[in-house]
């Protein structure tokens, strides 16, 4: 699995172009050329960038869902609402639709942040209201999501 790091902050012109920050270029070198897939968040407004690796491995998940079950089929069809492909030009940038654009309310100040096997796709002010979001307790959270795990691995917890 990929596990990419980092919170890039980029400028997006008026035609959809962000230029890769370099930091986050040499962790995806390798994936460049297999292109990536850009798409709606579940859960945010934002957008999700996946190399193609990463979003085959997604797809295989949804691809055993079983079709003839309503719920089954709706979601996939919304998880794949609006899917695009996309590539890194030869000047390191790429392209976000508009469609994606409007849906993410992205504008000229970005946010490119890495979330383990993707990278969310943030217009900066939201992204700076959702990781600073006054009914979210981060102490909780870690506790509710990672407090039950016990990796007997390194034995630290």
């Amino acid at each position: 699995m990929l596990n990419l790091i980092g919170v890039h902050e980029c400028k997006m012109d008026a035609k959809g172009r962000v230029a890769i920050p370099s930091a986050l270029k040499k962790q995806l070198l390798p994936l460049l050329e297999r292109g990536f897939v850009l798409k709606r968040s579940v859960f945010q407004k934002c957008l999700e960038l996946y190399p193609m690796q990463e979003w085959e491995r997604t797809m295989n998940k949804v691809n055993k869902l079983n079709r003839f079950v309503k719920k089954n089929n709706d979601f996939i069809r919304m998880f794949t609402a609006g899917v695009k492909l996309v590539e890194v030009d030869s000047n390191g940038r790429i392209n976000i639709p508009k469609d994606l654009m409007n849906f993410g309310g992205l504008r000229g100040e970005i946010v490119l942040s890495s979330a383990v096997g993707l990278i969310e796709v943030w217009d900066k002010q939201r992204y700076e209201e959702a990781i600073s979001n006054p009914e979210v307790d981060f102490g909780d959270l870690a506790e509710d999501v990672m407090g039950s795990l016990n990796d007997t691995e390194d034995e630290l917890s």
